[in-house]
């Protein structure tokens, strides 16, 4: 990630969702914009941003980034929902922390996807946005069958007189960092793996509802969250973090279909370590750290516990090594 120094002064998250049925207030236009779908907001995601930023500060404007919502996938293949990496709120914000606290979003459906490439570079971002830059990835595609190119969106950057930077594949340790190479880490287990790609660990958002109760009947009253339909999460034990009132406790999670029980639908369970609350209804983080095993049935409910003691004297030498969170 790039350092603190490379970036303007943090801001807060601001979205603006764009309506093509009114203008743009003048206040808005003028931007650098960074473009692409950021889902995950990783490495490379926020080298992106670090350019934006560069540009932004010799064209004496601002950087913002440019994106679409829902992803197009849904809409063209709503039976084959994408594993999304980060939840449009937490993409804001993460956006933010690489730099780009304006964030455009641009409501995607089948009316958008008709527009031609040099419909959406010469009516909507010059046009519409006043485009003061252009940044994208070396394999940013746009408009109606992804006609657009990064090649072409230079061409017409020149032709209305605004540069157009092309960021080329951003490796980490050698391996060119991608959303898929992270969500195959995922579905793998191997939230290690995809920490190092994001540049932090793959956090989820949720509200903690009531399950059934089990776990505080054997000794580790959990929190139970839902996850998206379309995670991908390989179902497991995994050392965590989750985030209260903005800070970071350790604990131990399963995500699965518990087995030993009922076989249900798949549910984030977390055993957060020396904590004792009223979590109900909150909404929290949490932040994999490391994968400890995979989900099994166990043939008594002392053979689960005593497991579960030595997944959770793991997790905290885990975690006990892993540098704090910030808040």
């Amino acid at each position: 990630m790039p350092s603190p120094v490379d970036l303007p002064p943090r801001e807060e998250p601001a979205a603006v969702v764009l309506d093509l049925a009114k203008p743009l207030p003048d206040a808005l236009r003028g931007a650098v914009l960074a473009l692409g779908n950021f889902d995950g907001v990783h490495r490379g995601h926020a080298e992106l941003a670090r350019v934006a930023a560069a540009l932004a500060a010799e064209r004496g404007t601002r950087p913002a980034a440019f994106t679409f919502e829902p992803h197009p996938r849904s809409v063209f293949r709503p039976d084959e929902p994408v594993f999304r990496l980060t939840s449009p709120q937490l993409k804001l914000e993460l956006l933010a922390e690489a730099g780009l606290a304006r964030v455009f979003v641009l409501p995607f459906d089948r009316e958008i996807a008709a527009l031609t490439a040099e419909s959406f570079v010469d009516d909507l971002l010059i046009g519409r946005l006043g485009a003061a830059g252009l940044v994208c990835g070396y394999d940013f595609h746009f408009g109606k069958g992804r006609a657009g190119s990064p090649e072409m969106l230079e061409a017409r950057g020149l032709a209305a007189g605004i540069p157009v930077e092309v960021v080329p594949p951003f490796a980490w340790r050698g391996e060119p960092v991608s959303s898929t190479l992270i969500r195959t880490a995922l579905e793998e287990g191997d939230v290690a793996r995809a920490a190092a790609f994001l540049g932090r660990p793959w956090i989820v958002r949720g509200v903690i509802g009531h399950g059934d109760k089990r776990g505080r009947d054997l000794g580790f009253p959990t929190a139970n969250m839902q996850l998206a339909r379309d995670c991908r999460l390989r179902h497991g034990i995994y050392a965590v973090r989750m985030k209260i009132d903005g800070v970071w406790h350790d604990g131990a999670a399963s995500f699965g279909r518990r087995p030993t029980f009922d076989d249900g639908a798949p549910r984030l369970e977390t055993f957060v370590f020396d904590f004792s609350g009223d979590l109900y209804g909150r909404r929290v983080d949490v932040a994999f750290v490391d994968w400890l095993r995979g989900e099994e049935k166990f043939a008594s409910l002392e053979a689960l516990i005593a497991q579960m003691d030595a997944d959770c004297a793991r997790a905290r030498a885990i975690l006990a090594k892993t540098p704090p969170f910030l808040p």
